[in-house]
């Protein structure tokens, strides 16, 4: 068997959310647990963090990561979806899992006749749990698929649970309201396991105390403890007074200060159980976070003159801080868009109407969900939108650099496959 074969096997043999939507959403946790116990149940040799939440998931999970690495721990990162390299969502201290270490668990699975069918998402999540099991991690960090209560990460006991925010997202299938969305992600906090809860207002926040109080978990609300920050000349977050010092932060966009004080937060707990994390650690993480975990797609240039910018942010909770970035950028805005057809893209519409100078190229990205362009241009044009459309990213991207001046901004998003595609081609 070889690499590609392994990845095929993956993704032709088993339900794939990011190409079939809610059709390939299993909820529930008999499967993984059966799954896990075929492997010898592999989560029980480690410890975690589990981080969820609608939006910043990513960015807090990655930088937890960073942080516990450069506090000396040995540590297992787990994510979704993958940008370029299926092998982006497991990785230990930064680097992607072994070519090899795919294969040998695909032979495994394979081998075993279990009688499940279990999806692509609940098989990948023992693939990563077996493998941190082998390479002995002292934590991982474990990033919710979708939801909370019923995915596939949450068969895990960690030492803290992390809920990063609230938003509108995967509607049709966590509830329409925003108590309902956090009942499902609430699921998380197991009993007596503290939870740090990043963003929470009026009735998201009485679900998530009402969880609190019923497991016997300690809670912390991070936005009560908002953090006041800087922008440097380039472009880095810096945080003053932080329980931790001075910190300065890779990430940027204005999310990222929300997202730096529920990870001090999660730290500040972490040390409350006995981990030994110091404030050079805290200091190095923040500011190495890309180098030391591999994290892409977030506020991401890649190219100058014009600046070329893509970010993953794929819901209305997102754009609102992607919106109210590109409207302070000088310039003609090129804006590259294209989602997912099961995304209710009208507030997002709302949000980039609001954008000045700007022109829009609508496309597609080259997945099974993806929105057709002519949809898209359709729905924009409800709202008094007008663009271009183009079949694909690469096309889309050639038109707006050409169109664009060294002064212009050119950026891609409105769905993580759309930067997928953009990377995968990127020839920038």
């Amino acid at each position: 068997m070889t690499y590609q074969d392994a990845i095929d096997f993956l993704f032709n043999s088993f339900p794939v959310f990011q190409n079939k939507g809610a059709g390939a959403y299993k909820p529930g946790l008999d499967t993984t647990r059966a799954l896990s116990r075929a492997f010898g149940d592999p989560h029980r040799c480690f410890k975690s963090i589990h981080v969820g939440g609608t939006n910043g998931k990513g960015s807090t999970a990655h930088t937890l990561a960073a942080i516990l690495q450069s506090a000396g721990y040995r540590v297992g990162l787990f994510t979704s979806p993958h940008l370029v390299d299926f092998r982006e969502r497991i990785r230990v201290d930064g680097e992607m899992i072994p070519e090899e270490e795919v294969i040998g668990f695909v032979r495994r699975y394979r081998s075993i006749a279990t009688g499940m069918s279990p999806s692509f998402f609940e098989l990948t999540t023992i693939m990563a749990f077996d493998y941190f099991a082998k390479k002995h991690v002292d934590v991982a960090v474990v990033e919710v698929g979708l939801g909370g209560c019923l995915d596939s990460t949450n068969i895990i006991m960690p030492e803290l649970s992390v809920i990063t925010n609230i938003s509108y997202d995967h509607t049709a299938l966590l509830g329409n309201t925003l108590e309902a969305i956090a009942g499902e992600k609430a699921g998380i906090i197991k009993p007596g396991v503290p939870v740090v809860v990043g963003e929470s207002q009026g009735g998201v926040r009485e679900v998530f105390r009402h969880r609190a109080e019923e497991t016997g978990s300690p809670v912390v609300y991070a936005d009560d403890r908002p953090l006041e920050f800087s922008i440097a000349t380039d472009g880095m977050m810096v945080y003053e007074s932080t329980p931790f010092g001075k910190v300065t932060g890779e990430l940027s966009g204005d999310c990222q200060p929300k997202n730096a004080a529920t990870v001090m937060a999660a730290v500040l707990c972490m040390r409350d159980r006995g981990w030994d994390i110091p404030d050079s650690a805290v200091a190095d993480g923040f500011a190495c976070v890309i180098s030391l975990t591999g994290l892409k797609g977030r506020w991401m240039t890649l190219a100058e003159s014009p600046r070329v910018i893509c970010d993953t942010g794929h819901n209305e909770g997102g754009w609102r801080y992607i919106a109210s970035r590109l409207g302070r950028i000088a310039g003609v805005k090129h804006l590259v868009i294209g989602f997912v057809s099961d995304k209710d893209v009208s507030a997002i519409l709302g949000l980039i109407s609001g954008i000045r100078d700007k022109r829009l190229y609508f496309t597609s990205p080259s997945v099974e969900r993806g929105m057709d362009v002519n949809e898209l241009a359709s729905r924009a044009s409800d709202m008094g939108l007008r663009g271009e459309c183009f079949s694909n990213v690469d096309d889309a991207l050639v038109a707006a650099m050409e169109a664009s001046s060294k002064d212009d901004t050119v950026f891609v998003g409105g769905s993580t496959f759309v930067v997928a595609d953009l990377l995968k081609n990127c020839v920038l």
